[in-house]
């Protein structure tokens, strides 16, 4: 297995190479399965012959070389002279090399490019999770609930339509800029989400592309500091990602949030969103973000779990519905509403997403049907519900957490049986 280093290193540089390829080349698909090897040979070279003195330069050498052998093998070379001249206006052609050792950083460019006005939204935030967040194919689809087969087309479409389209390699004008940024936003938000929770594997997190979503938001937001949301979705990555020390047990166990330490809780990236919300709520133009960003303020800024302001959250939530029609806002807010008026009360709400298919066989679904069962002195029916959600979850830790929650519980053949005689 490689070293994280490396993982963590070719994560960063993978959607820089790409766009240093696509800015000199063109050829967005062909350029993206070149970039692919280079990183799989990295992955097997470095962690024995050690990093190269530019890692990002060798990658785009070798990238270059292996997309030059894939153009080759699709079509003659006067063919692909000449469609090239035809893309690509002449001014292009005095682009700086894409090795250029002040290359500067192409991912926001990239992200922009992705998010074509051409293709459907899904198709936008679908292709630039695969080609700047640097998901699997698989993580995709599970982002969106489709089969991986049915994403690997999506994407495969999405790749060449942008690649038909001859746009140059450039960031959009403010209003095509504008009419992107939607897309923008909501795929920077699912490559953080992934990285906080990952929706599969052996890890609870994935520090890498949480780490990138925030360090593209910032980007954006340096680029966009008067738009409210953009502030709004930095603010919520930092409150929400301040918390990811305290989440994670020594042994790789998820912790709850009420049973965190919040002495561990990053208090630097707490100051830093509490500014953003404070800074933006006033404007008066509030959006989705701004919401979740003010909702996890009101968790932060709580001293322990059992002070946290629960009616203030079930305010924000409602608000939020109002504006968005999201099952898992309504989730969380069926659980708030439990937290602030009882679980009675969260239980009916969740009973009546029971009906909303994008929601009903999530496991998130039934391990908050379970917490507010278990909450509310029906050990079994909690029991059943928690061992419900781990069999759907992929994340190996939130499994074990579920079944150690349900293990805790009487199994419904037990619960209610007469005492033994012969115990004690």
């Amino acid at each position: 297995m490689r070293p994280p280093a490396v993982e963590d290193l070719l994560r960063v540089l993978a959607p820089q190479v790409l766009g240093a390829l696509v800015r000199r080349y063109g050829h967005f698909d062909t350029a993206e399965d070149a970039v692919q090897e280079a990183l799989l040979a990295a992955a097997t070279r470095w962690p024995v012959d050690g990093l190269p003195e530019s890692p990002r330069g060798w990658l785009v050498t070798v990238a270059a070389r292996r997309l030059t052998d894939l153009l080759r093998s699709e079509q003659a070379r006067r063919r692909r002279e000449d469609d090239a001249g035809r893309a690509v206006p002449a001014g292009r052609w005095l682009a700086p090399a894409a090795d250029h050792p002040e290359p500067g950083d192409d991912s926001l460019v990239l992200l922009f490019l992705c998010c074509h006005p051409a293709l459907p939204p899904a198709a936008q935030i679908a292709l630039t999770l695969r080609a700047v967040g640097g998901l699997t194919t698989g993580e995709v689809a599970r982002a969106f609930l489709v089969p991986e087969s049915t994403m690997a087309r999506r994407i495969t479409r999405a790749k060449q339509r942008v690649r038909d389209s001859g746009l140059p390699f450039a960031l959009p004008d403010a209003a095509t800029r504008e009419a992107r940024l939607d897309a923008v936003r909501q795929v920077l938000y699912l490559i953080f989400n992934e990285g906080y929770a990952s929706t599969a594997g052996t890890h609870l997190r994935r520090v890498d592309l949480s780490t990138e979503a925030i360090r593209l938001t910032r980007m954006l937001h340096r680029l966009l500091p008067a738009d409210p949301e953009v502030t709004g979705l930095l603010a919520l990555m930092l409150l929400t990602d301040a918390r990811g020390p305290a989440r994670v047990g020594p042994a790789g166990e998820l912790v709850p949030m009420a049973e965190q330490d919040r002495r561990r809780w990053r208090a630097d990236q707490i100051a830093e969103g509490l500014a953003l919300v404070s800074a933006v709520l006033p404007r008066g133009d509030v959006g989705p973000y701004q919401l979740q960003a003010a909702i996890a303020a009101v968790h932060d800024e709580a001293p322990s779990a059992g002070e946290t302001d629960w009616a203030q959250i079930v305010a924000l939530y409602e608000v939020l519905m109002r504006i968005a029609d999201n099952p898992v806002v309504a989730l969380n807010h069926a659980v708030a509403v439990a937290m602030a008026r009882g679980p009675g009360a969260g239980l009916r709400l969740l009973d009546a997403l029971a009906a909303d298919q994008r929601i009903a066989d999530d496991p998130r679904w039934y391990a908050a049907r379970a917490h507010l069962l278990e909450r509310s002195g029906d050990p079994v029916g909690a029991r059943e519900a928690y061992e419900h959600a781990a069999r759907r979850s992929m994340n190996l830790p939130r499994q074990r957490y579920l079944y150690g929650r349900a293990a805790r519980l009487p199994e419904p053949s037990t619960a209610g049986a007469a005492p033994d005689p012969g115990g004690g």
